[in-house]
């Protein structure tokens, strides 16, 4: 990966954008899709649009969607200690000794999700599985509530202590990697797009609030009104000890970007996106999605009157946690293969299923 782009991916990784917080990541997109969008635009809901060769037919819309799960500041009890609600998929047995920072108005406090010691524990308590949040609390250091409050606010906030490293010679990891690593395939997409002869127009939009609904897509995506809306997210990677390839299928890091075929996706976009990898020879993979994907294509195919929509999936680590593992390779072929594609889509381009 060129060192301009591994540059963008870190500073997006590193930069916090909990579903409904998602603009300082949306500031390092527009900074750098800047220089060679026709316009770049937030709507109403916060969905950063970048268009290019805005005015050429049909519409297409790439999605990637900006926001991570995170957790929110629900109340500071007298000791100082921060109670707090989950944003998005959480998995609460994943955060017991957790390094977190409260994302404030005055600039971020670090914290820690502590609970009670192993020694301190009932026999009963101890190895149990269940883990509730009403049992875990942030320790951000404070001497009581009055303390605490000086410092965060009900509200903000929370994300995994942020930062992105590398992984042998080809893989990086990083907290929300689902999905800022989509947004930032369709946003290299339209950069390497831009460079091409295009005839269709081309919106490359990061969407928020993915994470809580589909949201940002379903909005996005009707004001745009596009021909064809292609999402890029993360799929499960069955590369690894925890994965059972009989339930998930057969993915793995390294082996290119994962073309998505069922009902959630039209059969034309299908094909096109697959003899597109054939041709450009773009190392891709196959999966069966037997339904609805529970990704923005999903919002994205049943816009108004329907869109023909495609699903373009990064193989991805150990999901929703601290540590998720994605290709760089895997990045940057999956950028190569949507600007491929769209390059290949003009006004005579039919997607109605025969």
């Amino acid at each position: 990966m060129q060192k301009d782009a591994f540059e963008f991916l870190k500073a997006l990784e590193e930069t916090p954008s909990v579903s409904g917080f998602e603009q300082p990541a949306m500031a390092v997109i527009r900074e750098r899709l800047k220089p060679l969008a026709d316009s770049i635009e937030t709507d109403v809901h916060g969905n950063l649009i970048v268009a290019v060769n805005a005015k050429g037919s049909p519409r297409v819309m790439l999605a990637g969607h900006c926001d991570q799960i995170g957790l929110m500041v629900r109340m500071v009890n007298d000791e100082g200690y921060i109670y707090f609600n989950a944003v998005g998929g959480v998995d609460p047995t994943v955060l017991p000794g957790t390094r977190v920072t409260v994302q404030t108005k005055k600039g971020p406090v670090p914290g820690v999700i502590g609970r009670k010691p192993v020694h301190l524990m009932k026999p009963e308590e101890r190895g149990q599985a269940k883990i509730e949040l009403q049992d875990l609390w942030i320790d951000i250091g404070a001497k009581n509530k009055a303390d605490a409050l000086k410092h965060v606010s009900i509200a903000d906030p929370v994300t995994y202590r942020l930062g992105m490293d590398r992984l042998g010679s080809n893989c990086i990891t990083s907290p929300g990697l689902d999905d800022k690593v989509g947004a930032f395939v369709v946003m290299e997409a339209a950069r390497l797009a831009a460079g091409k002869k295009l005839n269709c127009a081309l919106f490359a939009v990061a969407t928020v609030q993915e994470e809580i609904g589909l949201r940002g897509a379903r909005t996005s995506c009707y004001g745009i009104d596009p021909l064809v809306g292609i999402a890029v997210d993360v799929t499960h990677a069955t590369d690894n000890p925890g994965a059972d390839k009989r339930i998930s299928g057969d993915v793995a890091l390294g082996k290119g970007p994962v073309i998505e075929r069922g009902p959630n996706i039209n059969p034309i976009v299908g094909e096109l996106l697959t003899e597109t990898a054939r041709k450009a020879k773009i190392p891709h993979q196959i999966d069966a999605a037997a339904g609805a994907t529970g990704t923005d294509a999903n919002a994205i195919q049943v816009s108004r009157s329907g869109v023909a929509a495609g699903l373009v999936s990064i193989p991805n680590r150990y999901m929703h946690t601290q540590v998720e593992v994605v290709s760089l390779t895997d990045l940057e072929n999956a950028a190569k293969l949507l600007a491929e594609t769209v390059a290949r889509i003009d006004a005579k381009t039919s997607f109605i299923p025969r």
